[in-house]
């Protein structure tokens, strides 16, 4: 598949490692543009792109950035990619370790990535968000394998959430249907999911035990 990857911090950096390794033509872009990620694109043979370009043909667009600054992504940003294409959101929102605070959060109580689909106007799948970065390259494992670990997928739309947990499943990890966009605080910062190293019925059973408030740690 054409994957572009927006963010090229740890969860973008090593996705791109990962996925170039099985054979999908990755495009990555940063902030600071393509001339600071030349050693990532020597090191797996990704092509570096600008924000603007990094969705272009994709299939699967990966926006792995600081919550705060979705909403300073260029307009048009998915203009060019391919008919059906699904957006990933790895996100997470941190008021107060660095995002500051986010009226549609905490006001309209909008789950962290329904606030993501707005500022994007496009819907988007709720994926590895806790997922340590680390794991991506260490703790894949094949179908199968007692200690294969699970990530929790949301989303509304059936077909991009299929593709995605295709996608993950392809990199060594089983998925769990964690529901929609409005049932993914299940998997927000502070859930028992959140971090979790354990399979299929860890998962599912971390979600069930999720509760809707938001600790004031993780308030504005």
């Amino acid at each position: 598949m054409k994957i572009g990857i927006i963010g090229a911090g740890n969860i973008g950096g090593n996705l791109t490692r990962r996925l170039t390794a099985l054979g999908h033509d990755v495009s990555v872009a940063n902030s600071r543009g393509p001339g600071t990620l030349t050693a990532l694109a020597e090191e797996t043979g990704a092509t570096p792109v600008t924000v603007a370009e990094a969705a272009r043909g994709a299939e699967i667009v990966v926006v792995t950035i600081p919550f705060k600054n979705v909403p300073d992504l260029p307009s048009g940003l998915f203009d060019g990619a391919a008919d059906g294409f699904t957006v990933i959101d790895t996100g997470n929102y941190y008021p107060q370790q660095r995002d500051g605070r986010i009226a549609g959060v905490e006001d309209e109580g909008l789950t962290e990535s329904r606030w993501t689909e707005r500022a994007l106007g496009h819907p988007v799948i709720k994926a590895f968000n806790g997922t340590y970065a680390q794991d991506i390259l260490d703790r894949h494992r094949p179908a199968g394998a007692p200690d294969r670990i699970a990530l929790p997928v949301a989303g509304d739309d059936e077909a991009g959430k299929k593709a995605v947990r295709a996608l993950i499943e392809e990199l060594g990890f089983d998925t769990v249907d964690a529901g929609g966009l409005d049932d993914s605080w299940r998997q927000q910062p502070d859930t028992p999911v959140y971090g979790l190293r354990e399979g299929v019925e860890g998962v599912t059973k971390a979600l069930a035990e999720a509760s809707p408030e938001r600790k004031a740690a993780f308030r504005g």
